[in-house]
């Protein structure tokens, strides 16, 4: 009888989405198909340090976990070597007579910094292990809004106008900024951390003094901070799935409990709607969803992403605003929703996921790394 495939299931992390990344990853592990899949967890503290066999419960209290309560002598540690054919182990403490359990491939559900940004990727890369999601330019490209617009830009992609102001300008010379842009778009605008998600650090700003709280605040969180002007819009979204022929999921629309789908109407007051399919025209929809993979393409990414859209009210006009690398997998979040209304059930969706990062993997070995003279 065939063993189970080993699935390494990584989630909390360094980042200001670590609750999310618990919550999505509490429901992956409750949807994941049991009789295919061994599941292992793999916690990250706030800390750094990677902590398998926690449960993502354990994970959710409201301090983070302490290493001392989730690490004993019976707990392995999450290593990498390469005594190992994938490159990855989980070796027991204190066990020398046990063997290194294997973990075949990884499911990283993390969001944000240092999990969505390519910096799990890239060590994931280097231990030859295959792993569910983006690669490293993909993911680092599509957490960066300001280098997503630019080659949105190139790919012909509509998008709102923007300016990207650094941790440095806000610190020494934060009127001259808000002089710029004020002067370039008015008011009210939106100040956002150019690399994070989950709308963690963003901030709707209507004058002078709402920006400059705003810009210090997004400052807090990264060293660059995108600004555009606000639009009377709808929020509309599709999912992509896939490697090189991906597919566009049916379109979605979120209507916030607040002024916009900030990190409260997302994951705490559960009162925002999500509408699917979004209540559009047909020709809207299909641009939408051609669109999204146009955005796919032109980040070069792989597996998934949820694509995510303005719709401006007055004119119809459609923008593209930001690509999530590693969408939301609670029970509340659109991407599954997307693909259970396209036809994929939850557990179905991750098992393709899990396969599409297989097939990446026995791709990317086909590349040669010797040089014959």
């Amino acid at each position: 009888m065939q063993r189970k495939l080993r699935v390494g299931i990584v989630f909390g992390g360094r980042s200001g989405e670590h609750e999310v990344s618990v919550a999505s990853a509490r429901s992956v592990m409750a949807a994941i198909d049991q009789t295919k899949y061994e599941v292992i967890p793999i916690a990250i503290a706030r800390s750094g340090q990677w902590l398998p066999g926690v449960a993502p419960q354990a994970l959710m209290a409201p301090t983070d976990i302490a290493p001392a309560e989730a690490v004993s002598s019976d707990t392995p540690q999450a290593v990498i070597s390469d005594d190992t054919p994938t490159g990855f182990a989980l070796l027991p403490q204190l066990r020398d007579e046990q063997h290194a359990t294997e973990v075949d491939v990884i499911f990283p559900v993390l969001h944000g910094t240092y999990g969505e940004d390519g910096a799990l990727q890239g060590m994931l890369e280097m231990a030859g292990l295959p792993y569910v999601g983006n690669g490293v330019l993909g993911a680092a490209l599509g957490m960066d809004k300001d280098k997503a617009k630019l080659l949105f830009q190139v790919a012909g992609l509509p998008v709102v106008p923007w300016i990207t102001v650094t941790r440095k300008e806000v610190e020494s010379a934060l009127d001259a900024s808000i002089t710029a842009i004020a002067a370039r778009f008015g008011f009210p605008v939106f100040a956002k951390p150019a690399n994070m998600g989950s709308s963690v650090g963003v901030t709707k700003a209507h004058d002078a003094a709402e920006l400059r709280a705003a810009l210090t605040m997004a400052a807090r969180y990264d060293r660059k901070i995108v600004v555009e002007p606000a639009i009377n819009c709808r929020e509309i979204e599709c999912g992509v799935l896939g490697n090189d022929d991906p597919e566009a999921s049916v379109v979605g629309e979120i209507l916030p409990s607040n002024e916009f789908y900030d990190y409260q109407a997302k994951y705490l007051d559960g009162a925002s709607q999500l509408l699917i399919p979004a209540p559009i025209a047909d020709a809207i929809a299909l641009d939408v969803r051609r669109m999204a993979i146009v955005a796919f393409r032109a980040l070069d990414l792989n597996g998934l992403a949820r694509v995510d859209f303005f719709l401006d009210r007055d004119t119809d006009q459609v923008y593209l605003n930001e690509v999530n690398t590693m969408p939301g997998f609670t029970e509340i979040s659109m991407y599954p929703k997307l693909w259970e209304v396209s036809g994929l059930t939850y557990p179905a969706l991750i098992d393709r996921l899990i396969m599409l990062g297989i097939e990446r993997h026995q791709e990317r070995a086909r590349n040669e790394i010797g040089v014959d003279f």
